[in-house]
């Protein structure tokens, strides 16, 4: 079995990934990014810069979370200067099985690995406030059963993922939620 080190180790990089893209996320993805700035004189980042950790994301194109979070951590890593890879959760589900979200293989997940490639901590998949609206707006679903599911869900999954493009509040928790779950598994 592979460590989470050795993944860190085979991964691409997150500007490489980026680019790599391949879905209709890919351009909103770059929009986010962008368009959401870190604030260098946040304390999070003396840490970061102390600390160095390498950031292991396992993550997919396809998912809209992704799209917005990725945008946000890369750009923590680069201004904190720290290595962010990215590993693939469907081309190799052992990973994502050891960071199982309520017993889903949700994504993204970011694994914070220290220097000698412990995992110290982990962030993902949503920020609460992005987790409070997605249950909300769940809850609005008919159900599975209904002829309707699959066509309102769509139009579900599109409004979140332009809201995720459109709305900065939401990079914004994001951002702020990694800042808080970063201190604390470096502090």
């Amino acid at each position: 079995m592979k460590t989470e080190q050795q993944y860190f180790e085979e991964s691409i990089s997150m500007q490489e990934y980026m680019e790599k893209m391949t879905t209709n996320l890919k351009e909103p993805g770059f929009e986010v990014y962008k368009n959401f700035n870190v604030n260098p004189e946040d304390e999070v980042f003396q840490l970061l810069k102390e600390k160095k950790p390498h950031i292991l994301a396992i993550t997919e194109d396809w998912c809209g979370d992704a799209m917005l979070n990725n945008a946000v951590i890369r750009k923590i890593a680069e201004e904190a200067n720290l290595d962010i890879r990215c590993a693939l959760r469907d081309a190799d589900t052992d990973l994502i099985d050891r960071y199982l979200t309520n017993g889903g293989r949700a994504i993204p997940i970011y694994l914070f690995l220290s220097q000698e490639g412990e995992v110290i901590g982990k962030w993902g998949p949503r920020a609460p406030e992005l987790q409070q609206m997605v249950t909300d707006m769940r809850a609005q679903l008919p159900d599975k059963e209904d002829p309707q599911f699959d066509e309102k869900q769509k139009e579900m999954y599109t409004f979140i993922q332009k809201r995720f493009v459109d709305d900065p509040q939401c990079a914004k928790w994001v951002y702020e939620d990694m800042k808080s779950v970063i201190t604390k598994v470096l502090s």
